[in-house]
């Protein structure tokens, strides 16, 4: 066994600007995205994209829903949730603040860290919500940040009620999600 030292790299935002092809940054680690999602997962994404924004447009929401968009939580840390959003209008760029709610679309490549590592980032940045789609159960779970900044998931219901951005109120059928 050798005794010289392990070389363990810690990148940063201005590495990860440089890479080629689907990376996250997490804290300071390289991880591969898996390829491009399949057409369920792909449509999922669609679809909440869709209701999430209809429901923000009907209560006239200052927030914006975004699709696959990198978040620079930190100098060595860079998330790409499956769909995001933030209050007031589009970043210019790359999400620099924290979201208002995050989701993402469990797939065989993704679902170990979507459950834990992305569940325990997002509740340590305070991502108000986590909503965790699961395309083969047709099952959402929503994961509401409490008093004490812990998540707790909110019941299975029909009916879906988020509040985001200090003055919005979404109601969302969650059987929309899945059509």
């Amino acid at each position: 066994m050798s005794t010289a030292p392990q070389y363990h790299p810690h990148y940063t935002v201005a590495d990860y600007q440089l890479w080629q092809g689907d990376w996250e940054l997490w804290n300071g680690v390289a991880v591969a995205m898996t390829p491009s999602p399949f057409g369920r997962h792909s449509q999922l994404v669609g679809q909440l994209a869709k209701v999430l924004g209809n429901a923000i447009d009907a209560v006239n929401c200052d927030a914006t829903v975004l699709v696959e968009i990198d978040w620079i939580v930190a100098n060595d840390t860079i998330l790409r949730p499956d769909l995001t959003i933030v209050c007031g209008a589009a970043p210019k760029r790359h999400v620099e603040e924290t979201p208002a709610l995050v989701v993402e679309i469990l797939s065989p490549g993704t679902r170990e860290r979507d459950l834990t590592f992305k569940k325990r980032l997002y509740q340590s940045e305070s991502v108000a919500w986590y909503l965790i789609v699961d395309p083969d159960e047709e099952s959402l779970s929503a994961l509401k940040l409490d008093s004490e900044e812990v998540y707790i998931d909110v019941a299975h219901v029909e009916t879906l009620e988020i509040d985001l951005c200090e003055t919005c109120h979404l109601t969302v059928s969650v059987n929309q999600l899945f059509r």
